[in-house]
């Protein structure tokens, strides 16, 4: 079956706060070229050094969030929860304009990103659409963390998280993410984070505009945000989106299935170049996946639980 392209019918603005820088950000969402992809656009910045390419290879840091830099030393950070939305809208090509450094974080999750998307509407494009096709196994591993693609007919992911915290625990979630599954049961979780952690990352430079408006904050195993959670495992969900931005940096879509334990940006992005620096692991193929099946639970061995961290 033949799927093509995508971008937006129109263009579409914003504005939030960075939630590690703090600042007050412009954001428009703009239509593209068929086979240009997705491309952020600093508006701050001279146009010659404006645009940088949203890809795996272009990652420059990791800590708490996925940053992008061209050659010009041009940065974009906080794209996951964009670049999720993209995926889980199947768009392929869009410009990003932004006055500021940042992806504003907006409540969190992917969900503003969702809307903005569909008020824009979207447009076929007439190029075919082009999938990753995982051909073998490849796995990374950090310590206890490990993040895994392997062979399977449609695009679906598996994750699962182990944390001291008892509000938080052990959580696993598997989807297959076709027919509106990332927008129905991914988009809204958010990220979270937890007080006692709060003074170093503002000593780090982040978290500066972090508040209970975009995150799930923790004190102890008490969660402080009035309305509570949006999904009993919201905490497990969120990670799982993250991955979804992170591997939607592959430059389309990977046909296959993602099993991450622990995994975070660092490792998201450290499978991506091993995957694709392994000419076998994978092909392009303009067929996309038809196929519809239930998700299996990825499998680990025995691990210890998880320091708290921020999401």
């Amino acid at each position: 079956m033949m799927v093509y392209q995508k971008t937006l019918r129109n263009s579409i603005s914003c504005t939030g706060v960075g939630v590690h820088s703090g600042d007050i950000i412009n954001m428009t969402l703009k239509p593209a070229a068929a086979g240009s992809g997705i491309v952020f656009r600093r508006t701050d910045v001279a146009p010659e050094i404006a645009d940088i390419p949203a890809r795996f290879d272009t990652v420059s840091e990791l800590i708490m969030c996925t940053t992008i830099e061209n050659d010009s030393q041009v940065k974009v950070a906080t794209i996951e929860h964009l670049m999720a939305a993209f995926s889980g809208c199947n768009i392929d090509n869009a410009i990003v304009e932004l006055d500021g450094s940042e992806v504003p974080v907006m409540d969190g999750s992917s969900a503003p990103f969702v809307f903005l998307i569909e008020c824009a509407d979207i447009v076929e494009q007439k190029l075919p659409r082009r999938y990753i096709k995982v051909l073998k196994e490849v796995e990374v591993r950090d310590g206890s963390a490990v993040a895994v693609l392997s062979p399977g007919d449609n695009v679906s992911i598996s994750f699962e998280i182990d944390f001291d915290n008892q509000r938080i625990g052990k959580q696993n979630c598997s989807f297959n993410l076709r027919n509106g599954t990332f927008k129905n049961e991914l988009s809204r979780a958010r990220t979270f984070g937890f007080v006692s952690e709060l003074e170093q990352l503002k000593k780090m430079g982040l978290a500066k505009g972090g508040s209970l408006e975009n995150a799930v904050v923790l004190s102890g195993d008490e969660i402080l945000n009035e309305e509570g959670l949006r999904y009993d495992d919201e905490f497990v969900r969120h990670k799982a989106l993250d991955a979804v931005g992170d591997l939607y940096l592959a430059g389309a879509p990977i046909v296959g299935q993602f099993q991450g334990y622990r995994s975070g940006h660092a490792l998201n992005n450290k499978l991506l170049h091993a995957f694709l620096k392994d000419e076998d692991a994978w092909c392009y193929t303009l067929e996309a996946p038809v196929r519809v099946s239930n998700v299996g639970g990825a499998h680990w061995p025995s691990q210890q639980a998880a320091a708290p961290i921020t999401a």
